[in-house]
């Protein structure tokens, strides 16, 4: 019987170089409990966050990182139908009131909060589909782009690809992606914008907007001095809708400026959307899309348990394309 199980773990705040691999014992298996063995645990941008202790509110130390996960049942507790056993499932611990512990060979949660995957969808891709996912699914939700010119920061990013072709299938009449390189930018054309922008290239929304590229809808993922520049291309009227949570770096006079030519700012924060009595549709919707091939993801970035100091530098870095994970 397994007792104890890889995990990575901190026990200080700090750089990536906190991170380590650990031995721990396995999850105790509840009444209504499965235990699902992962195979891929999903790697996120505010991760690294908690882990600068940059994003409250602070964690207790020691923490496994680690909200989303995918991977097979081989274990139920009482009351569970031993049917689960060998199912391919993914685990929305984010909102499941878990703010941690993905980052582990094991994890184990209710049988009602797991959901099943399609054949043929990889564990990688059902991990890219859950926060990634439901942010572009909502985002969209949240500020409908159809028959609008949008701009998609970090188009080539994972929430980016998916937004390109969530909002071009929501009828946006075009989609200009944002990227740090030639590469990037080329990644997010294939998957359905009609154009791509540069941002290490100064002056590129002033640009964008005197060639009458002056967009609707700016989907900011990123904040920080990005945002101001995305508003050189917003139209009078546009709207920003902000979700980089904790980088948000506008001043008065910007906002005065917005103002004065009709724009509005509209905040993005994914989990007080996320509704006990859709989620599970909502994901499972994603995750059959992505089978059925409507939505294409690209391919994923995989690193080891002792490779998790390299994955977080890589998301730091914006270095990486679709979604970073974890495989044990």
């Amino acid at each position: 019987m397994t007792t104890t199980m890889k995990a990575v773990q901190f026990n200080r705040f700090g750089g990536p170089e906190v991170l380590h691999q650990v031995t721990l014992p396995v999850p105790a298996l509840p009444s209504g409990a499965l235990r699902v063995r992962v195979r891929a645990a999903g790697v996120n941008f505010f991760e690294t966050l908690v882990r600068q202790e940059r994003y409250p509110p602070s964690p207790e130390l020691p923490v496994v990182p680690g909200v989303e996960v995918a991977g097979e049942v081989d274990a139920v507790g009482p009351g569970v139908d031993a049917g689960w056993i060998g199912a391919r499932v993914a685990v929305p611990l984010f909102a499941l009131g878990r703010p941690s512990g993905g980052y582990a060979e094991y994890v184990v949660a209710e049988a009602a909060s797991v959901i099943r995957l399609p054949d043929g969808l990889a564990f990688e891709d059902a991990t890219a589909l859950m926060i990634q996912g439901l942010a572009a699914w909502h985002l969209v939700q949240q500020s409908r782009p159809s028959g609008k010119t949008v701009l998609i920061s970090a188009a080539a990013g994972g929430v980016g690809s998916l937004l390109v072709q969530l909002a071009a299938a929501a009828g946006a009449r075009r989609i200009v992606a944002v990227a740090g390189s030639s590469v990037k930018i080329e990644a997010a054309m294939e998957v359905g914008a009609h154009a791509g922008v540069d941002h290490t290239r100064p002056g590129w929304a002033t640009r964008l907007r005197e060639s009458g590229g002056s967009v609707d809808i700016v989907y900011d993922t990123v904040g920080g001095p990005f945002t101001a520049d995305a508003l050189d291309a917003l139209a009078d009227g546009g709207e920003l809708m902000f979700a980089a949570l904790n980088r948000f770096e506008l001043m008065p006079p910007q906002l005065e400026a917005m103002f004065e030519r009709n724009q509005s700012l509209r905040g993005f924060a994914l989990l007080p959307l996320l509704k006990p009595e859709t989620l599970t549709a909502d994901v499972a919707g994603l995750f059959e899309r992505a089978a059925s091939g409507a939505l294409k993801l690209l391919p994923a970035e995989r690193f080891s348990f002792d490779q998790a100091a390299a994955a977080h530098a890589a998301i730091e870095s914006r270095r990486t394309r679709g979604k970073v994970v974890l495989v044990p």
